[in-house]
This record gives C-alpha cells, structure tokens and sequence, in this order.
C-alpha cells in the first residue's frame, strides 16, 4: 500500500454537506480552492468545477497523482455523486484514492483552536447528530480518536461538555465551542491512518450514516428490511 503523497498534484473533494468543496495541491503547496452548493435540485457543480480547477492550473488529469475524497458520513445523494466522481477520475487517472474523514476535514477548518480533545458532530436528521471524537496537536494538525457514530442530539449534549463540541455548519446546542465545516483545502492539517492505505475502487462506498429515505419508505411500504450499510466504521 502507498502513503498519500502530496508531492504530485493531489486532487480533493468533499461533498458530505450542502456545502461542497474541491482542491488542488501539487508539490505541498494548494493552487486553488473553491466551494460548490449541492443538495436536491441542485445541478451538479463538482465535475465542472474540478475541471475548471485544473484547467487554470494547467494540470492534466492524466498528471493527477492522488484523489482524495470525503468519506461521510453526511447527505446520502451528494455523497454518492463524489464518491462515483472521485473513483471514475481515479480509474481514469490510474492513480490511488483515499477517503478522508469528511468530519476530520470539518476539524481541520479549524485553525485557532487549542491542543486538545474534541468531538465533531453534524446533523443526521430525526433528532440525531453524527459524531467524530478528534484531537487536536500542538502544530496545528487534527486526527481522529475513534469512530464516526450516530447518536441522539440529547444523549451527545449531556455526555460532552460544550467547550469540547465543534459543530458542522449549524448546531442545536446554543453553547457549542465553534462551527466547522469540511474545507478540502484544510487537507494538509487532517492527519490520520486513512493516508496510509488507499482503497479498492471496486468496492468502496462512502459513509452513508443512515439509510437512505426512499429505502426507509420501500421498506415500510412492503415490510422488508433491505441490507443495511455500517453506521460505524473503524
């Protein structure tokens, strides 16, 4: 397995929120930056934004050395549109793609914050939150210090103490240290295993979280419960 190496243009992308984001780093250094609106309705952005991005920077994606992509968990539709786009480029470019903890990129936002332990957490609908234990280092950068789950908003808001909590985008706790969001051109401060092992095009999904509402729907419909995917992974 190959370490992600930020030598060769690295291509990034994040679209676990409304608020999707695209980078482009070559020889460590970041060539530009650029948020994209995903949701329902919306018209896909990314791939023209990617290929503007590097258009500008004069970047073949033949050249591309690395693509990294947020892993989840967070909207089902947009996280399925990355992962599909970050694997067809990957294919295409014949180089590794890892997936980076879109929670993880949210910390890494994060530039002032001191060394220490946190929770990251985001909105999973029907009174829940997802939630990413993270730590901090002396430098600047962030890793994380357990698994993503999925748990009552109630239960995060009493087993952790406010000043620890950093919140994507919005958060129902009114005392919440910071709002975050995952920025792909934080990628240089977001630390982790997930750089040393990139994964299997052919079988990678992203984190979805929760199932998706219209397999909810399906299944109440007709009764039957269909595969569920990993609420957790290590």
């Amino acid at each position: 397995m190959t370490a992600l190496s930020e030598s060769a243009p690295t291509l990034v992308l994040d679209a676990s929120t409304s608020n999707g984001t695209v980078a482009l780093f070559a020889g460590g250094r970041l060539l530009g930056a650029q948020g994209v609106t995903m949701g329902a309705g919306k018209e896909d952005q990314l791939f023209p934004t990617l290929q503007h991005m590097l258009g500008l920077s004069g970047v073949h994606p033949r050249d591309v050395g690395a693509i990294v992509c947020g892993e989840g968990p967070g909207g089902f539709t947009s996280l399925r549109i990355a992962a599909a786009l970050a694997k067809g480029l990957a294919h295409g470019a014949g180089c590794p793609l890892y997936a980076v903890p879109s929670l993880l990129l949210a910390a890494a936002s994060l530039p002032d914050v001191p060394a220490g332990e946190y929770v990251v957490h985001a909105e999973a609908l029907r009174g829940e939150r997802y939630v990413l234990p993270v730590r901090r280092y002396e430098g600047g950068f962030w890793r994380p210090a357990g698994a993503a789950v999925r748990m009552a908003a109630a239960m995060l808001e009493s087993a952790v103490p406010a000043g620890q909590r950093l919140a994507v985008l919005s958060s129902p706790f009114a005392e919440d240290r910071a709002l975050c969001m995952p920025a792909a051109e934080c990628l240089p401060a977001a630390r982790g295993e997930w750089r040393d092992r990139p994964i299997e095009l052919n079988g990678w999904e992203p984190l979805y979280g929760r199932l998706a509402e219209a397999q909810v729907k399906w299944e109440e419909r007709y009764g039957i419960s269909l595969p569920d995917a990993p609420v957790v992974r290590s």
